[in-house]
């Protein structure tokens, strides 16, 4: 009785957190499964998101984990599995048993069964199939006939349509009649006797009206279809750019075949940022729960790159061992060029990368971008130059030395930022993902651009 006041207590305590989970709750969770207290674990796990307790799973290993899974049992959430990153939830899948997998994929919609299931093996895939309804199982294999990354795979199978000459009431009567509405959605798809979608309506116009009012009065302006061949990324855009709710997806005879939910959309663009900022650090698509011999191979290929491009740097710097033989100062001030060339090309390059995924930045405003970042890079170049001259001049005695560190400073800003937008753009240009191969390049052009220009022009004019 004791204990299960402690949790009551404690659970109490967390009602003050908006979202997520503390530290306090998930130790709760790991020392009630270590303990092998289901009710303790019942008791703490009940009140949380699915959401939440996918987070839980992540952050343990895989033996308290599935220790926890047999504790949790028939309580585990077809939502979970959803909200489960891939690797873990591999893991996850092998680790139920098949009555709890069973009930937790039957949850589902069509849409998080295939998402569940296309980056399986084959055993577990068949595993999960055979947990479905023909109807459900039909569905989902037929979703998974589409290219991956379409709408195919994105849709949902569940839609709510009516005929097209319909009125309110009738869509009102249907509704209430009919027994397996999918749990959520946001409009009525009004289609002609091809089945092909010609309007949409939102519940709340619906609810809203009078009985005798048609649909089609009603029909939403940001109505449009998509192709269920759509890249899913194009889905997203469209999403954000037209502030879609939900969109119906159509065959290539223009016949519905599902609907694309916002929170699927939003779902790809948050995977598209998230995969786009660890590819500009070369990490890919790394997680904290992957094995440690996964990552080191995952980040050995962009570590190599980045030696080569060290290397090509330390060739340029070999060029002029006499100068620096001759002027030390010039070693101790020549990291300073290239680290701000370095950095200055990463905030434009971030930047261009960021605006390729918005499709902000196109053939047609390109060469506007590019005169505002030499601009942008001159600019920062002349004022650090005065400074790095000033610092030069005060830290060694020699003006001239001064001199061609501003000057240094100035090339090496400016063509930073017009790398940062060139080597982006002429990536996508010829098919390569910006976000993936971009900083390697841009690194390489600002290391030696700084390096020959520092110490190309301070042997011309210091010796």
């Amino acid at each position: 009785m004791a204990e299960h006041d402690v949790i009551d207590e404690h659970l109490e305590d967390d009602q003050g957190d908006a979202y997520g989970l503390d530290a306090r709750t998930v130790r709760a969770i790991r020392e009630a499964a270590e303990a092998g207290d289901a009710a303790a674990l019942t008791a703490l796990m009940e009140p949380l998101h699915p959401a939440d307790i996918a987070d839980v799973l992540e952050q343990m290993d895989r033996e308290p984990r599935d220790r926890l899974i047999a504790l949790y049992g028939h309580e585990f959430d077809g939502d979970i599995l959803s909200e489960l990153e891939e690797s873990v939830r591999e893991e996850v899948i092998a680790t139920l048993a098949p009555d709890v997998l069973t009930d937790a994929v039957r949850e589902l919609e069509s849409d998080d069964v295939v998402d569940l299931i296309e980056d399986l093996d084959e055993a577990q895939r068949s595993e999960i199939l055979d947990a479905l309804g023909a109807a459900d199982r039909l569905a989902v294999e037929q979703a998974l006939s589409f290219p991956e990354y379409s709408a195919g795979r994105l849709m949902q199978r569940e839609v709510v349509t009516a005929p097209a000459h319909w009125t309110v009431g009738d869509a009102i009567d249907f509704m209430r009649a009919k027994e397996d509405l999918p749990d959520q959605f946001y409009h009525i798809v009004l289609v002609d006797p091809r089945h092909q979608p010609v309007a949409y309506v939102t519940l709340g116009k619906v609810m809203s009206s009078r009985r005798d009012i048609a649909l089609m009065d009603l029909a939403e302006p940001s109505f449009r279809t998509i192709p269920v061949t759509q890249d899913e990324e194009d889905v997203a855009y469209a999403f954000n750019q037209y502030h879609l709710i939900s969109a119906p997806v159509v065959d290539e005879d223009g016949r519905l075949v599902g609907v694309i939910t916002i929170d699927d959309a939003m779902a790809v663009l948050s995977e598209e940022n998230e995969e786009d900022l660890l590819r500009l650090a070369g990490v890919g698509d790394e997680s904290l729960s992957d094995r440690t011999l996964q990552i080191a191979r995952q980040r050995f290929p962009w570590l190599f790159v980045n030696l080569l491009t060290a290397i090509l740097a330390s060739i340029v710097i070999a060029q002029f061992e006499d100068v620096l033989a001759a002027i030390v100062a010039l070693a101790v001030l020549m990291p300073i060029v290239a680290s701000m060339g370095g950095n200055a090309g990463t905030q434009s390059l971030t930047v261009a990368v960021r605006s390729l995924a918005t499709r902000d930045l196109t053939g047609a405003n390109a060469l506007r971008v590019i005169r505002r970042e030499i601009t942008a890079g001159l600019i920062n170049g002349c004022i650090f130059a005065v400074i790095m001259g000033v610092v030069g001049v005060v830290w060694f005695g020699t003006p001239m030395l001064g001199i061609v560190l501003g000057a240094a400073m100035i090339i090496n800003m400016v063509v930073a930022g017009l790398a940062g937008i060139l080597v982006p753009l002429t990536l996508e240009k010829v098919g390569v993902d910006p976000a993936l191969a971009s900083g390697a390049f841009v690194t390489t052009v600002t290391d030696i651009v700084g390096f020959f220009a520092f110490l190309g022009l301070a042997a011309l004019l210091l010796l």
